[in-house]
C-alpha cells in the first residue's frame, strides 16, 4: 500500500491502493486453471481401439470397458476391479443376450484381458466379443508392410 502525501492542501492522510500485483495474481491463477481444466477434459476414459475389417454394428449384451489407466466400465458406469463379477452379474441378469463385450485399449495388457474375460465367464457370459474399430480401405492400404 502507497501513502502519499497531501494534494491540493487537504491536510489528511490519502492512501492510495495498487492493485497491479493483484491483477498479476489473478491473471496467473487464470492461465494455470485454463491449462489444468484442458488437460483433465483431455485424459477422460479414452479407449484407443484396435482397428478391423470386418465388424458387426450389433449393440446386444453388456459393454465392459478397460482403458490403459486400468480403469474399468461396465456399460459406461466406472466399477472398481473387486466388485466386476457381481456387477457383470447385475447386468446380465437385466439383458435376453447373455453377451460381454469387450473394449479394451491398445495398450491393455494380454493378461489383464484374460482375467477380465474369465470374470465375465464366471457371471454367466454365454458368449464374449472383442470390440474393434472398422478400417477404411485407404487407412489399410497404409498399414501394410512394404515388401523390398
Amino acid at each position: 500500500m502507497a501513502v502519499s502525501g497531501p494534494k491540493g492542501g487537504g491536510g489528511g492522510v490519502f492512501a492510495d491502493i495498487n492493485i497491479t500485483p493483484l491483477t498479476d495474481i489473478f491473471l496467473v491463477l487464470l492461465i494455470i486453471f485454463m491449462v489444468t481444466t484442458s488437460v483433465t477434459i483431455e485424459s477422460a476414459a479414452h479407449v484407443d481401439l484396435p482397428q478391423a475389417t470386418n465388424t458387426s454394428p450389433e449393440n446386444k449384451g453388456v459393454i465392459v470397458t478397460y482403458t490403459a489407466q486400468h480403469e474399468l466400465f461396465v456399460n459406461s458406469k466406472d466399477v472398481p476391479e473387486r466388485e466386476l463379477l457381481p456387477s457383470l452379474r447385475e447386468a446380465l441378469s437385466k439383458v435376453d443376450a447373455k453377451i460381454v463385450v469387450f473394449q479394451g485399449d491398445r495398450k491393455v495388457l494380454l493378461g489383464d484381458m484374460v482375467r477380465i474375460l474369465n470374470i465375465a465367464k464366471a457371471a454367466g457370459a454365454g458368449q464374449i466379443a472383442i470390440a474393434a474399430k472398422r478400417v477404411t480401405g485407404a487407412q489399410l492400404a497404409n498399414q501394410a508392410p512394404s515388401g523390398g
